[in-house]
């Protein structure tokens, strides 16, 4: 059962000036940052608050490592902006296989390794009314401090 807007994934070509934006525009805190080199990107997380159910709510930003990355690809494409939305769920592999069940086309056979030690898939945006939408759940908290 999805349970919170884990996160908002915002494609930008300048991480460090989009971070700057968002520390001294709106006093976010980056609460952890990573290169994923099979996602061909950088990121920062930028925690927004706390939630029921003990995780978090946050903003990704993403800049690509390599033009042939998915990020990279859709940046070209469309320019920074919002890239996806995630929801966070206990269970990734059985949510995944729910929404699969009513027709939703999972984009990875198994889940695959997110950021802060997360396990993620994505759902096809032209199942989800044109919203590339990401399915997470969330390492052990202690496992993700910058």
């Amino acid at each position: 059962m999805l349970t919170r807007i884990d996160h908002i994934g915002i494609a930008c070509f300048d991480l460090d000036k989009t971070v700057e934006f968002y520390t001294t525009t709106y006093g976010f805190e980056v609460f952890h940052t990573e290169v994923n080199e099979e996602q061909g990107v950088r990121e920062a997380m930028l925690k927004i608050n706390e939630t029921s159910d003990g995780g978090a709510s946050y903003l990704q930003l993403l800049e690509p490592t390599r033009e042939d990355s998915a990020v990279g690809k859709w940046l070209a494409k469309n320019g920074e902006g919002v890239h996806h939305i995630a929801f966070g769920t206990a269970d990734v592999d059985g949510d995944a296989e729910a929404v699969r069940g009513k027709g939703v086309r999972v984009l990875y056979d198994e889940p695959r390794r997110g950021s802060m030690g997360s396990r993620i898939t994505f759902l096809h945006p032209k199942d989800c009314h044109g919203v590339l939408t990401e399915l997470v759940t969330s390492a052990d908290p202690s496992a993700a401090e910058h």
